[in-house]
């Protein structure tokens, strides 16, 4: 009797502690998270080189050549995509990579710029690189237009505070032949803005009086010494009510 007693404990507390262990188990599995897969990282962009005057390339025609841009392997990626945009038109164009290079065709005498996304088949994520701009080579061409500038403050579509009365307009200008003669700076009211100021040297434009309730438009005319001009994108930002 006492055997049989003891006997009945002992499977009760096996069956305790088997059922411990089992919700122990459980509620550990609860926590498990599943692994991320590697994302991938940045390139780095080798060539065409930033703000550069691109001469090499096999030639199309008079009217196009075609370049093989290079950049570094990115880490995790198994592939690209490069975007090449053109500063003259804003035309955008985008290209897939297998591999960290690709042959492009380009229009000669023309500015662009272009970056490189890395992707991978395992991951949503994706790294992309700066944007570099480059100039590509015409026939007989001496002296080329600068690079339209980039705007650079207030950004695209910015909102300003209320209290805001005065703005700083920024901008970056670039040259293959470093030879920019000035900046003109156009600002107003409506999407095509007066004249503000003619032949500013530096790159920035202090002190411009806004008011609230209001949205400014303005652009950037880059000039060098031979008379080439280029035209930046129109911007615009908000001064809230």
């Amino acid at each position: 009797m006492f055997t049989k007693l003891l006997s009945t404990k002992m499977k009760k507390s096996c069956s305790i502690l088997l059922a411990v262990f089992l919700f122990a188990c459980g509620k550990g599995g609860d926590k498990l998270k599943p692994v991320s897969p590697p994302e991938p990282s940045k390139a780095n962009l080798i060539f065409p080189s930033e703000n550069a005057l691109c001469t090499s390339g096999t030639v199309v025609s008079d009217k196009e050549t075609t370049i093989n841009f290079s950049w570094s392997a990115a880490a995790n990626a198994d592939s690209y995509e490069v975007l090449l945009k053109n500063l003259l038109t804003g035309v955008t164009a985008k290209q897939t990579a297998q591999s960290n290079q690709l042959a492009l065709t380009v229009l000669r005498n023309t500015p662009y710029s272009w970056s490189v996304i890395s992707k991978s088949q395992k991951s949503t994520a994706t790294a992309e690189t700066l944007s570099w701009k480059f100039y590509v080579a015409g026939v007989g061409i001496i002296n080329y237009s600068p690079f339209p500038a980039a705007l650079v403050a207030p950004i695209f579509g910015k909102h300003l505070g209320s209290t805001t009365s005065f703005v700083d307009l920024q901008w970056i200008g670039n040259d293959v032949d470093n030879d920019i003669d000035g900046y003109d700076v156009y600002f107003g009211i409506t999407s095509k803005p007066a004249l503000l100021k003619s032949n500013n040297l530096a790159m920035n434009l202090s002190s411009v009086p806004v008011s609230k309730g209001t949205t400014y438009y303005w652009k950037v005319i880059t000039k060098d010494k031979t008379g080439n001009a280029s035209e930046s994108g129109l911007f615009q930002f908000t001064v809230d009510q």
